[in-house]
């Protein structure tokens, strides 16, 4: 099967495999990130994503413990299916788990899988705050931003073997996907998406929280509590995102859009 690519100011039609070998040989620059021509023909399937999602949970269930602690689980069991529901899913399909870490972080894996971390809730006031991380994690598993990272890593190291060798599966998350995912090689590290990818997270994650009846400027104070928080090392969550100052500006538009019935 043949596709076309665009390479540089020109469109040329080969093969997957003749693209990866020319990319390989260096005969073909990789368009840089936000160039989707080429990374296009690299990016997994949903069902290919939910695969790998699912094999990087249960892998990460297995290093990090999960907590039972119902200050924590019955929260998170209050929020998920409200967000998830008003992202247009079936709660029924996700799962949701409570990793017992201080880490102040939180991810989302394709197939339906969400992890927050004790130490994220603990500085969260009210479910308001929750349903903000949710909805902006929810977001990134819609918009299958994990897919379209995939393929521009892919695409960018001449990826046809080593896509192949990521899907193949074989009990073993390899580090391309795991980079996808937003995993770092130790479980645990959350990777940051790019700009692009988190603001259009912020951005319908809002609006998912709006329609499941959350207050939307509890996104603001949390991220300003989170912002005024930083001492020296930011915390991981933070760290993974855009600036805070571009972060509160986008929601602020936002809820403006939203209370006026604009959007």
């Amino acid at each position: 099967m043949s596709t076309k690519y665009k390479v540089l100011d020109k469109t040329v039609t080969m093969s997957r495999r003749e693209f990866a070998k020319a990319a390989a040989a260096g005969s073909i620059v990789v368009l840089a990130p936000g160039c989707d021509t080429v990374s296009q023909a690299f990016t997994p399937s949903a069902a290919q994503m939910a695969t790998l999602g699912a094999s990087a949970w249960t892998d990460l269930k297995k290093q990090q413990p999960t907590t039972t602690d119902s200050r924590y689980v019955n929260r998170m069991n209050r929020v998920a299916p409200r967000v998830i529901r008003a992202a247009g899913g079936n709660p029924a399909e996700w799962e949701v788990a409570v990793f017992d870490s201080k880490s102040v972080n939180a991810f989302a894996l394709p197939g339906g899988k969400i992890g927050f971390y004790t130490g994220i809730l603990d500085i969260m006031d009210n479910d308001d705050q929750i349903a903000t991380v949710m909805g902006h994690e929810v977001a990134h598993v819609y918009f299958n931003h994990a897919g379209q990272r995939y393929g521009r890593t892919a695409a960018t190291q001449a990826g046809l073997g080593v896509a192949q060798i990521a899907l193949g599966g074989g009990g073993q998350t390899s580090q391309v996907a795991l980079q996808a995912l937003g995993l770092g090689a130790q479980y645990g590290l959350i990777l940051p998406f790019s700009r692009q990818h988190e603001l259009e997270a912020d951005k319908y994650g809002l609006r998912y929280m709006n329609s499941a009846r959350y207050r939307m400027q509890e996104s603001v104070s949390f991220w300003e509590r989170l912002s005024s928080s930083k001492s020296g090392q930011p915390p991981a969550y933070l760290s993974t995102h855009p600036s805070d100052a571009t972060r509160i500006a986008q929601l602020k538009q936002e809820i403006a859009l939203l209370e006026s019935g604009a959007a």
